[in-house]
């Protein structure tokens, strides 16, 4: 062994069993890092809350315009159904008022149908509630549709002057409460119990 190599030796085995201790400047680095880290954390978890709210605005946008237009079409399909019983009312000349006993007679006549086809709720998807009123004191007679939805409708004012009674779902809070019913003057003197209308007819 030539003079000096072992002190050599011991000197890289103490030099490798030792690790460099870090300087101000990687220390430095060190901390840079971890911030820039933590900020594109943090970055990534602002970004996510901000598009999920994004998304749940989205989504309750196209909800309120998906509902407004089945609101739209409920007015429209029950308004079929109230002029449907016109017709029915008014079908034959000369003869007083009358008032089918279900949506099933609107078709029942095999020369014309009042109504062009059965609609469905557009809110339920289901069929349309009948409204019954006794007439005469004691037949029962269709007079009306509604649906049967109690979900609180978008729409609270403004509705269409025309029809007129489209202004009584002002503020209503179910759409149950939609009530299209057809009333004419004919109708409510039919909805007086039979005494009620023989003193009117005596007195006109």
């Amino acid at each position: 062994m030539m003079p000096g190599e072992h002190g050599m030796n011991t000197q890289g085995a103490e030099g490798k069993g030792q690790r460099r201790k870090p300087t101000p400047r990687t220390m430095r680095y060190a901390l840079c890092a971890m911030r820039r880290s933590g900020f594109t954390y943090i970055a990534l978890l602002t970004a996510i809350v901000i598009i999920g709210i994004s998304l749940a605005a989205a989504g309750k946008y196209w909800s309120n315009i998906l509902q407004r237009e089945k609101e739209e079409e409920l007015l429209f399909r029950g308004n079929q159904y109230v002029l449907a019983l016109e017709r029915y009312s008014k079908a034959i000349p000369g003869l007083q008022s009358r008032a089918p006993s279900s949506i099933d007679d609107l078709f029942s006549d095999s020369s014309k149908h009042y109504l062009r086809r059965k609609y469905k709720d557009p809110i339920t998807g289901e069929d349309f509630v009948e409204i019954f009123t006794i007439i005469g004191g004691q037949t029962k007679k269709l007079t009306g549709v509604k649906s049967s939805s109690d979900k609180e409708p978008l729409k609270q004012s403004n509705f269409p002057a025309d029809p007129q009674y489209f202004k009584d779902f002002e503020g209503k809070k179910k759409y149950s409460d939609w009530q299209f019913v057809y009333q004419s003057q004919q109708a409510q003197q039919l909805l007086l119990p039979k005494s009620q209308q023989q003193q009117q007819e005596q007195t006109h």
